[in-house]
């Protein structure tokens, strides 16, 4: 697959498949979001607010799991990640206010899936692999987020459909366990990393990292991804409703947009290798601002929602696999997990402002409309911002300038 073999093949493809898992859970968690409302009576935007801070928290923990998987490798971290997503989707059906929703599913989910996700799995998958195949095992690591979205948006839909939503959340909870076997694949047993030389350590890397402009901007364009993935994966069911669709529609569109994101992960992956990632990241937003601006002008079919599903889908987060290949290039693959976790981190904080300014929107509007607006100005800032950034690698500070 994209000429990876042997090893390098199957450290992939369980590192996919542990992130199918907990993307597919967590990407799916706005179709919950109406048959919480209805049970619970909490509101759109207070349920939207628990789902926001956990966008945030998923960001959060993406740099502290990188940096304990650097110091004491990647295994311990995603298991206990595992666990800990299990224990806080189960959780959910018991909690009857936004502050229990905020701890199951805006903490103990989040820090638990992000523990078990890009950073971590790309971090450890690139300890083991040449610079030429990290670009393209990014690429099928992203696509295995992507198809657990396409998978369990449907069979969400259906185990709410059968079990209801309490149900559907407790088989996912359980669901969750099932990758844990896939651990050992993508980190085997070892040593810990040996301790680097002193101005190799871990914080003057994260330092030297922030005092390079290109970096800062790596993060500003990724700040917007975020904003756009968390406001529609939490209100494309909503918005679906408000035109008149039935919910099929929704747990359809968020199915098509990971397959179509299969697609433009191993597409974005393989370019990697071709094509600087800069440009590769402004096409990607600046094709979000086109799209976005065609989508509110069309009319509002179950096939207009389908389309905008493939092309959104195509660039979703197939935006990793040239973000986190700037950031090997600029620092290495040392402390990769940590310093992509960190740009993980801008993604989330827009994805906290994405998640719950549309919920703010809805109830105080009753529509998204300007939340359609501020999508597709930040898609095209992000594109002019991703065009200054420089791809040579940073030279570190040297043990005496340290």
């Amino acid at each position: 697959m994209f000429n990876l073999k042997g090893p390098a093949l199957t450290v992939t493809i369980a590192a996919a498949a542990i992130l199918m898992v907990t993307m597919g859970a967590r990407q799916s968690l706005g179709l919950f979001v109406s048959p919480l409302n209805s049970s619970t009576g909490l509101g759109i935007a207070t349920i939207s607010f628990a789902l926001a801070v956990g966008q945030f928290t998923w960001g959060a923990a993406q740099p502290i799991a990188g940096a304990l998987a650097d110091k004491y490798g990647p295994a311990r971290v995603v298991v206990a990640g595992l666990i800990i997503l299990a224990i806080g989707t189960a959780l959910t059906p018991f909690m009857h206010s936004g502050f229990g929703l905020i701890v199951s599913l805006g903490l103990l989910s989040a820090i638990g899936s992000g523990a078990g996700s890009f950073s971590v799995l790309i971090g450890a998958a690139a300890q083991k692999l040449t610079p030429i195949e990290r670009g393209k095992a990014a690429g099928i690591i992203n696509a295995g987020g992507s198809f657990g979205q396409f998978v369990f948006a449907p069979i969400s839909q259906g185990l709410i459909s059968a079990l209801g939503w309490a149900g559907a959340l407790w088989t996912l909870a359980v669901t969750t366990l099932f990758a844990m076997p896939l651990v050992r694949k993508v980190a085997p047993a070892g040593p810990p990393p040996p301790k680097p030389a002193a101005h190799e350590a871990l914080w003057p890397t994260v330092k030297n990292a922030f005092g390079d402009r290109s970096y800062i901007l790596l993060h500003l364009g990724f700040f917007t991804c975020g904003f756009h993935i968390a406001f529609l994966v939490t209100h494309l069911p909503q918005e679906v409703n408000l035109c008149g669709l039935p919910p099929t529609v929704a747990s359809w569109s968020l199915a098509i947009i990971g397959l179509a994101n299969i697609a433009g992960s191993l597409f974005a992956g393989s370019s990697t290798a071709k094509y600087r990632s800069k440009h590769i990241l402004a096409l990607m937003y600046g094709s979000r601002a086109v799209l976005i601006a065609w989508y509110l002008v069309a009319p509002k079919t179950a096939l207009t929602f389908y389309i905008f599903a493939v092309g959104l889908g195509f660039t979703w987060l197939a935006t990793v696999p040239p973000t986190a290949s700037i950031v090997g290039k600029l620092f290495g693959v040392r402390y990769l997990a940590t310093l992509f976790g960190l740009t993980l981190l801008s993604h989330q904080i827009g994805g906290f402002l994405g998640a719950y300014l549309g919920g703010i929107a809805y109830e105080q509007a009753g529509n998204y409309q300007w939340m359609w607006y501020a999508d597709m100005a930040l898609a095209a800032a992000a594109a002019v911002v991703n065009l200054p950034i420089r791809e040579a690698p940073v030279v570190a500070p040297s043990a005496s300038a340290a």
